[in-house]
């Protein structure tokens, strides 16, 4: 009886999952697995027309991507901005965050809101706007260098200064997600841990050190990999202000396999971008999954 009971409740979770199984196996699984096919052929404009035309060239498509000059340029750009607009997204998050929970801050909703504005923002609006602070003769930033008597910066058309102006961009685009995500692990630490640091005489800088860094741990692990994903994929930002230039400077991965996908067509040599991407950014994950455990066994 036990178990007709037990049985019966299987086939009717799978009956409610079966359409969420799939949409998911019809618009994510299946593109995929076409995707992955399609790395392998000459897939192009002439194969839209008539499949026919694609013809299986096997690893040549992957062999070409590694000859290829321009994908180790916007590998270079891509973990630049990586490396350098992760960590400091993540700093900016979490001292948004402080601030916004500090029970010295007055008007905390309208931090919160005004600090998550960007994120809900239009890119392209967002993108006018930097675009006009970045004007070299009346841009916003140009006007406090020249006002510490500093000479002005071609931002978006220097190829030393465009990926910099694009991670600013990119920082206070994205910095009030992530400062959502660590104002809840901040709420979930225990005032108890503060108040015994407190007695044992630890100021703020050592609370902050030995109770708050520990305790958010879990979150940074996530905010990290949440971010580091998000910006492999930097595409949005140097398509909308810079077109990838001056000099390929701000040329990305995703912005590479855009161009030959659909630009040139080069749907096959396209996917192939797509899939040592997602080999990149999946070993990525993996190193910070073991280096979080790893630091945890060591605290441990």
């Amino acid at each position: 009886m036990r178990q007709a009971t037990g049985d019966g409740t299987v086939r009717a979770a799978l009956l409610f999952l079966a359409p969420a199984l799939a949409v998911i196996g019809v618009f994510f699984f299946l593109p995929v697995a076409a995707a992955f096919v399609l790395s392998f052929t000459d897939f192009d404009i002439y194969a839209l027309a008539d499949a026919g035309n694609a013809r299986f060239v096997g690893l040549r498509n992957y062999v070409a991507l590694v000859r290829h000059p321009l994908f180790w340029k916007a590998l270079g750009n891509t973990l630049y901005f990586v490396f350098a607009g992760g960590p400091l997204t993540v700093a900016v998050s979490l001292g948004a965050a402080l601030l916004v929970s500090s029970r010295l801050v007055r008007f905390k909703a309208l931090f919160r809101t005004v600090f998550f504005a960007p994120v809900v923002t239009t890119l392209v609006a967002v993108a006018l706007v930097w675009r006009y602070l970045y004007d070299t003769r009346y841009g916003l930033f140009n006007g406090l260098l020249g006002f510490f008597g500093l000479d002005p910066i071609d931002w978006l058309g220097d190829p030393d200064w465009a990926m910099p102006a694009i991670i600013l961009l990119a920082v206070w685009k994205n910095f009030g997600y992530n400062m959502i995500i660590f104002m809840a692990g901040l709420a979930a630490i225990p005032e108890t841990l503060y108040e015994a640091a407190r007695i044992d005489g630890a100021g703020p800088w050592r609370q902050f050190r030995h109770v708050t860094l520990p305790m958010l741990a879990p979150t940074f692990l996530f905010v990290g990999v949440v971010t580091m994903i998000g910006y492999f994929q930097l595409f949005a930002e140097p398509y909308v202000m810079t077109q990838g230039g001056p000099l390929q400077s701000t040329v990305s991965v995703v912005y590479l396999m855009y161009e030959e996908g659909f630009k040139w067509w080069n749907m096959g040599y396209a996917a192939a971008v797509a899939f040592v991407l997602f080999v990149i950014i999946l070993a990525g994950t993996v190193l910070q999954l073991r280096l979080q455990k790893a630091g945890m066994e060591g605290t441990g």
